[in-house]
């Protein structure tokens, strides 16, 4: 089955007591029992629930993944996973990731004793110097917020597995249209659904992907037990979200495109990060294990002044000033001061992440009304 076939039918069958095309949204609670040792898989709502479970499937078709699991956000789906670690154990990840990752490795889960050692993983050799006897887990995020690098997925498998860790990518970048993680070795794929998966910058949720059926059972575990679940109305309007994914992610890589290549040539303008430029890092890691490009991107002027860079984000009109990516509507985002806020200065400064640095998500408007606006707006700059 081609991806927009999957991406429509996926997952979802008609209702049995109506035939409802669309999954009803069971807005319930509890579920009544025929006995107390009798139900029907559902017994309370935290631990299944039929909308949820729609969804649940439906990503997991679209990543070929076995089994899926919906959490009540990008960070919910991401605790689960450091969850499956204990005290002693340590973490291989990028020194390039969401704020938000970075916040939770370093504040809550430091805490704990699990090591996290944030490296250059562009070379995925660079790995070999940090895996240790207590390794346990690779955290890969390509291409990466924000400054769109790109990870060789099955380079790092290939060292992980040598030494017994698993791997979890954070694929919300790429959608499960652009990059499947597991058909390159990963054990774990998290998107922040909030992202391209809802697409209409309307709901928050995470979800995870993953073959293993005991990693699976843990992961469930973990889920029901703390309990970071989404409701059913939200799952509905994901399931709804994702049967025009395929046609959202064409217009976003078409219009991504259109705008990096503007912006690369413009005279104002200085470095432009995005992984379809043959120059980009990378970038025939990239063109193996993604479909396309995406539309995302970050760009600095060529002045690299902090001031400029605000001109031009209070100038925009079409793009909004705002935090998130992935909906139909174009943004514009300054990391240092947003998303990536929670990141040291100098740990920024030291990664690339600097304070002029810009970052677009493109979304599905037409390109030219989009180029109007930048030009415009840089034209203050």
């Amino acid at each position: 089955m081609q991806f927009g076939t999957k991406a429509i039918h996926a997952g979802v069958e008609p209702d049995p007591s109506t035939g409802a095309i669309m999954t009803p949204i069971f807005q319930t609670s509890t579920y009544v029992q025929e006995s107390p040792a009798k139900h029907k898989g559902y017994a309370y709502a935290r631990g299944a629930n039929p909308t949820r479970n729609s969804l649940q499937k439906s990503i997991a078709a679209l990543e070929n993944g076995k089994f899926g699991l919906c959490f009540s956000s990008g960070m919910g789906a991401t605790d689960a996973v450091i969850k499956l670690l204990s005290p002693g154990d340590e973490v291989i990840t990028s020194n390039d990731l969401y704020g938000g990752s970075y916040r939770m490795f370093t504040k809550v889960y430091e805490r704990f004793g699990i090591k996290f050692h944030f490296i250059d993983l562009t070379d995925a050799k660079n790995a070999e110097t940090y895996v240790n006897s207590k390794t346990k887990m690779f955290w890969l995020e390509t291409p990466s917020n924000p400054l769109m690098r790109i990870i060789d997925i099955e380079a790092c498998v290939k060292i992980a597995k040598k030494n017994n860790c698993l791997v979890a990518v954070d694929n919300t970048f790429a959608s499960p249209y652009l990059q499947n993680p597991l058909a390159l070795g990963a054990d774990i794929v998290m998107h922040s659904v909030t992202k391209y998966l809802g697409g209409h910058s309307d709901v928050i949720m995470g979800a995870l992907v993953v073959n293993d059926d005991k990693l699976y059972q843990d992961l469930a575990f973990i889920a029901n037990s703390c309990g970071a679940v989404p409701g059913p109305q939200d799952s509905f309007l994901v399931l709804r979200g994702i049967k025009t994914l395929h046609l959202r992610m064409e217009r976003h890589c078409q219009n991504g495109k259109k705008i990096a290549e503007y912006l690369k040539n413009h005279p104002k303008v200085g470095k432009v990060y995005w992984p379809g430029f043959t120059d980009h890092a990378n970038h025939a890691i990239a063109k193996k294990q993604m479909r396309d490009f995406g539309g995302m991107l970050s760009f600095t002027l060529k002045s690299d002044s902090v001031e400029a860079a605000t001109k031009l984000m209070e100038s925009v009109e079409l793009f909004s000033l705002a935090e998130s990516l992935g909906g139909v509507e174009s943004l514009i985002n300054h990391p240092a001061s947003m998303t990536h806020a929670s990141i040291p200065r100098d740990e920024r400064m030291k990664n690339g992440l600097t304070d002029s640095l810009i970052r677009l998500s493109v979304g599905v408007e037409d390109a030219e009304d989009l180029l109007a606006d930048l030009e415009q707006a840089l034209s203050k700059a």
